[in-house]
């Protein structure tokens, strides 16, 4: 069964959210779960999201562990031991955050650019009514996706190199974004409802 882009990243959203609110034994139940399906299914980008975001993943770790008060974790490092509470507290994030990597891996191994471009663009419709284009929005993203990408492939420049790429203005006369709209199906309720009453158990 194929889902609208705008159900998916909708329940990819509401998903995060919910992660936040799991308790540590559902946390660890739900991550191996998504881990493991990640894995079967989109093994390749989920090691993709894994490689690019890995320093953000060891600091995240290392402030919670040096960062939180608590016990020393080893005592004979005496105050420059990170502690037992702070390294408790930043594997549940870690959990957390591997968790929605997983999650956001399979979803961007199923929706394609475009696809995920028009997703996007069907969710910002309410900005309409506050006079916002969302026309306008997804041209940028488009681009911002196309050069993001293709800096990202470019493996023989530097980091700066690549940050640079991504701000200047670039103009490609004649270059037209085509959008497939996607109409909503049963399926894609039933999804987004399910999505929404899991957040709703764990909130209650």
């Amino acid at each position: 069964m194929k889902f609208h882009p705008a159900a998916l990243i909708l329940t990819w959203c509401l998903l995060v959210a919910n992660l936040q609110f799991l308790t540590p034994e559902t946390l660890l139940i739900v991550a191996g779960i998504v881990l493991l399906f990640a894995v079967l299914v989109s093994a390749r980008k989920l090691l993709q999201l894994l490689r690019r975001t890995r320093w953000i993943i060891l600091s995240l770790l290392m402030i919670y562990a040096y960062t939180t008060p608590g016990q020393p974790l080893l005592d004979a490092l005496g105050t420059f031991s990170p502690s037992r509470e702070g390294v408790g507290d930043g594997v549940l994030q870690l959990l957390r955050l591997l968790t929605a990597l997983a999650a956001l891996a399979i979803l961007l191994d199923r929706v394609h650019r475009q696809q995920f471009i028009a997703g996007l663009y069907t969710l910002l419709a309410p900005l309409q009514w506050i006079g916002v284009s969302r026309e306008r929005i997804a041209v940028r993203l488009a681009l911002t996706l196309h050069y993001a990408e293709d800096a990202m492939l470019r493996g023989t420049r530097t980091w700066q190199d690549n940050l640079r790429s991504l701000f200047e203005q670039r103009v490609e006369s004649g270059k037209q974004l085509d959008l497939s709209l996607y109409r909503f199906g049963i399926g894609d309720g039933l999804l987004v409802g399910i999505a929404l009453l899991m957040l709703f158990g764990t909130l209650r």
